[in-house]
């Protein structure tokens, strides 16, 4: 039978999604823990990949298990998991749905702080940036679902058969004090590092080393710049994962620590 993992992970110690050799992954990290639970060998398929240091506030995958087993899989799992990984749901699923290719829309935050902050290390991003400007970034972001083509905004554009995105919403919002940034961001796929790329390009009009026109002028040129200087990975959580038929609300709590405290409310600028 095929089942449905509803988890998140913070990425900071992890190369990522992907299984690979020699490096902290994970995939690698689940498949081990479920094949000494379930005492056969396991393979899983997420949702998609995250880069190294990668969050996911919201992640799936699928895996075939032929056996029912005669345990409480739920508590075992996450008592053998790692602090950083956590298993929200195990859901049972009839036919052959696919964690990946059934996905319909993925959504990503990518958080900024602009003060040094050891209690942020590691779940958002240092910027020490003061005078950012923050409606020239909103003019920017407002044009991102109004182009289908990302080209310009993927780290390999010519490794792919296409670069097409249908990007359904992107915002940018702000925290009451100004000190920490918030960019919010769904569509049906997302390219190669193309939300860091796109952080990193909102940063630079930010800062008046380029401009709304420049920026548009790369999406509706298809126009690759040649330096590409994506955003760091800590602040990048796939935070909404959704299906045809599963749409699980995200877990709010893994902006806590970002929000600081319960009043805390994210403004739209």
């Amino acid at each position: 039978m095929r089942y449905f993992f509803h988890i998140a992970y913070h990425g900071a110690r992890y190369n990522g999604w992907q299984k690979q050799p020699g490096v902290l992954n994970v995939q690698g990290v689940l498949e081990t823990a479920l094949s000494r639970l379930l005492k056969t060998p396991v393979e899983i398929i997420g949702c998609g990949r995250t880069d190294a240091q990668v969050h996911a506030s919201q992640f799936f995958f699928h895996v075939d298990i032929q056996e029912e087993w005669d345990f409480d899989l739920f508590f075992r799992l996450n008592k053998v998991l790692p602090d950083d990984i956590v298993i929200f749901d195990i859901i049972p699923m009839q036919g052959n749905p696919h964690a990946r290719f059934d996905a319909i829309q993925r959504s990503y935050d990518y958080f900024i702080h602009t003060y040094k902050d050891p209690f942020l290390s590691g779940f958002s991003s240092l910027y020490p940036e003061r005078n950012l400007d923050i409606d020239k970034m909103r003019s920017a972001v407002a044009l991102l679902p109004l182009y289908t083509d990302y080209h310009a905004f993927c780290k390999c554009p010519n490794r792919i058969d296409h670069t097409l995105c249908y990007v359904t919403s992107a915002n940018l919002f702000i925290d009451p004090t100004g000190d920490r940034l918030r960019f919010h961001i769904s569509a049906n796929r997302f390219l190669s590092k193309m939300i860091r790329i796109l952080m990193g390009r909102l940063l630079e009009i930010g800062r008046g080393e380029m401009s709304v026109d420049e920026f548009e002028y790369h999406l509706a040129n298809k126009e690759t710049p040649k330096i590409i200087i994506p955003a760091y990975p800590q602040g990048l959580y796939l935070s909404k994962v959704t299906y045809p038929y599963l749409d699980i609300p995200t877990r709010t709590t893994f902006s806590a620590l970002l929000q600081n405290s319960i009043e805390t409310n994210w403004q739209p600028v």
